[in-house]
């Protein structure tokens, strides 16, 4: 039951229709005897940079989920980011301290790198090639680097995106094998496409799959 004392998680985003978070997180908590609640807060992106600061300043505020399109914008509010945060330029979690510090990271990527381990592919000491330099890929790139990744590869069809990524990952990982430019598959242990293509059945994929490694 929500009474003065539950923590505000707040789900920033646009449209809130597709937002499932407070459909999994609130019943959780409840199960758990956690007094918060995840409220789905619907900010578009022209009304962000004045509403999140606000949303931020409630008593109760204790912290933040954020979708698109806010993801990117987010990151200049944050005091402290992740090394995910950092690789990826954008945030998908934001927490209060107790002295209103902001705190963010990013754990799509997270996701990734879970659901390889559960098909019985770590990551850690693999050879990654992620073909798509965007947002999800840098994200999948943050965490494959974290995991222990032993090289990762980067491609995509705008040269600047992949360098300006490799240039992030070496600032946070110094000690990463990197190389950038070829999508290649043959050779690599796992094969990530982190482009649009394959949103629709008929789509190509970025690479030629006969290439890859059994």
């Amino acid at each position: 039951m929500i009474d003065g004392d539950t923590k505000l998680i707040a789900h920033v985003g646009y449209p809130t229709a597709t937002f499932r978070a407070p459909l999994i997180y609130n019943p959780w908590f409840r199960r758990r005897g956690i007094n918060a609640a995840v409220v789905p807060l619907g900010v578009t992106a022209e009304n962000f940079r004045e509403a999140f600061p606000q949303i931020c300043r409630f008593s109760n505020f204790h912290g933040a989920l954020i979708t698109m399109p806010h993801k990117v914008a987010v990151v200049d509010w944050l005091d402290e980011a992740s090394a995910a945060v950092r690789v990826a330029h954008a945030c998908n979690a934001v927490r209060r301290s107790e002295d209103g510090t902001l705190i963010g990271d990013m754990f799509d990527g997270e996701g990734f790198v879970r659901a390889a381990a559960a098909a019985g592919r770590l990551v850690a000491g693999q050879r990654v090639l992620i073909v798509g330099a965007g947002g999800v890929g840098s994200a999948i790139a943050a965490a494959c680097a974290k995991a222990g990744a032993g090289e990762i590869a980067l491609t995509d069809t705008r040269a600047g995106a992949a360098a300006r990524l490799a240039e992030r990952l070496h600032k946070n990982y110094p000690g990463l094998t990197l190389s950038q430019g070829s999508n290649d598959p043959s050779g690599f242990d796992i094969v990530v496409n982190a482009t649009p293509l394959g949103t629709y059945p008929n789509d190509p994929l970025p690479f030629d799959p006969s290439r890859l490694s059994p």
